[in-house]
């Protein structure tokens, strides 16, 4: 797990009731290390709780409710995307701020953070990002409450094709309604922002909209989840708790991936669909709620119904309204100006100027083939803003699977079958990275060949010939220096 530092030392704000009012949740396997950072935490003037690992996580976040979560990105098991799941469904306002290794950056990009933080860490860069993610949410709901909502205004993650405009027409006219709506959709192509663009241009958007991840959780914990439950209803249960249908009165409920609700939670589900009405786990008391349902899935219902995996009176009462989300590598057009999109809005997180991408990057960009779609480009552009270093975002700045997806595409009208232009113009950029790591290593071990081919875990005549094709010589890199850069 990655250490943290008190390299610099951060003084403590015991007085600080503006921070003492947000609760933050640390969580990471290692209970001393979860307690190290909590206690810190504390006595800079925050509300910070512990939880070793995931079950301990999921204990806590049904007690209360938390701003902030610092969540260990490399737990086991595929603890820490439960965690993001989970977080995300329960409470849509609280902040995400993930730690993990330098090794595993690409995987913790996938956890849709609102914040990274890589090994080493010291103590006064946890507190800027909290700092910084504590300003940005407060002054979003200063925003949303001095500023009506907008339904003229095009949602940002859309995009201008025409498919996409279409859905927005779509939108306009289903939103001020209280009908079903079904999103169809891959992973990642942007189900729950439309969820949340519906809920914001209806007569609803004054009242909570609740998110639910049917996928992430057991059948018994997604009951007690979108029911509720009473006290003493099963072990850990002290006190009664509203269920996300409860929350969702008035508003709008989100059920995403509700493929994957089991048999007996469909049978329940249809009843509430139908008049609106349930009991708590372990309570008798018949609770009545007036929500707007949004479901969504990746998956073909009307073949999962076929195969009798899902209910056909289930899927008819919830496909009232359908709405179809196309992959990104069917709407290309929208690629740069989503991509722009999302660099405006973690520049805030980087605290760098960035003058936008390369010509090089945006053909990169619409040249890979997005099987992650929207949230794949999302995390494409955050990595190169947080890891790149130039005034613009250049293609050495993207993850390695967006760089290699273009290199592999090909143009297949090409007379001669020639690649694209774009692959050349890959190849002579990544060889810069390339360069430089060989370059470092060596330095790194003083000019020892065979040392640097170990630290770069190749043998040394595949050294020889790398260097031989990127124009390094190590007779002489050695002696100088002069080819360092």
């Amino acid at each position: 797990m990655p250490a943290f530092q008190n390299q610099i030392p951060v003084q403590p704000q015991r007085n600080s009731s503006k921070q003492s009012s947000n609760r933050i949740l640390v969580v990471e396997d290692d209970r001393r290390m979860a307690s190290s950072i909590a206690q810190f935490l504390c006595s800079s003037g925050w509300h910070a709780t512990a939880a070793d690992g995931v079950t301990d996580a999921i204990k806590k976040l049904g007690r209360h409710q938390y701003d902030f979560c610092i969540l260990d990105g490399e737990l086991p098991n595929n603890g820490s995307v439960r965690l993001s799941t989970l977080l995300r469904s329960m409470w849509e306002e609280a902040r995400l701020i993930v730690f993990g290794t330098t090794r595993n950056q690409e995987k913790l990009q996938l956890l849709n953070a609102d914040g990274f933080l890589y090994a080493p860490i010291n103590d006064i860069d946890l507190i800027t990002i909290l700092d910084t993610l504590r300003e940005q949410k407060n002054n979003q709901i200063k925003h949303r409450s001095t500023k009506p909502c907008s339904a003229s205004k095009p949602p940002e993650f859309f995009g201008n094709s025409p498919v996409m405009r279409e859905v927005s027409r779509v939108i306009e006219r289903i939103a001020p309604t209280t009908a079903t709506v079904l999103i169809n959709g891959e992973s990642g192509t942007g189900k729950s922002l439309l969820a949340r663009e519906i809920h914001r241009q209806s007569d609803r958007a004054k009242n909570s909209l609740v998110e639910v991840a049917c996928g992430s959780l057991t059948e018994s914990l997604l009951e007690s989840e979108l029911f509720g439950h009473s006290a003493g209803a099963f072990t850990g249960a002290t006190a009664s708790r509203d269920g996300m249908f409860t929350r969702a009165d008035r508003g709008t409920i989100f059920l995403d991936e509700i493929a994957t609700a089991t048999s007996a939670m469909q049978v329940k589900l249809l009843r509430v669909l139908q008049d609106f009405s349930f009991e708590p786990v372990g309570g008798s008391e018949t609770k009545q709620v007036d929500a707007r349902v949004i479901l969504a899935t990746h998956e073909n219902l009307e073949e999962l119904v076929c195969s009798g995996k899902f209910r056909e009176d289930l899927f008819w009462r919830i496909n009232v309204i359908t709405i179809q989300l196309p992959p990104l590598r069917e709407r290309r057009e929208d690629i740069r100006p989503l991509a722009e999109q999302f660099l405006n809005k973690v520049m805030i997180k980087t605290r760098r100027n960035i003058d936008g991408f390369t010509d090089a990057a945006v053909d990169c960009l619409e040249a890979h083939h997005w099987p992650g779609n929207v949230r794949e480009l999302v995390h494409a552009v955050e990595w190169a803003a947080f890891l790149g270093s130039g005034h613009r975002l250049d293609v050495t700045d993207f993850p390695p699977a967006v760089i290699e997806g273009a290199r592999r595409r090909e143009v297949t009208n090409s007379k001669d079958g020639s690649k694209n232009a774009i692959d050349e113009s890959l190849k002579a950029q990544l060889a810069v990275p390339e360069r430089r790591l060989i370059l470092n290593a060596l330095r790194q071990h003083n000019w020892r060949r065979d040392a640097a081919a170990k630290a770069l875990g190749i043998n040394r005549a595949t050294l020889y010939k790398k260097a031989k094709r990127l124009g390094v010589d190590l007779a002489q890199v050695g002696r100088t220096g002069s080819q360092i850069s």
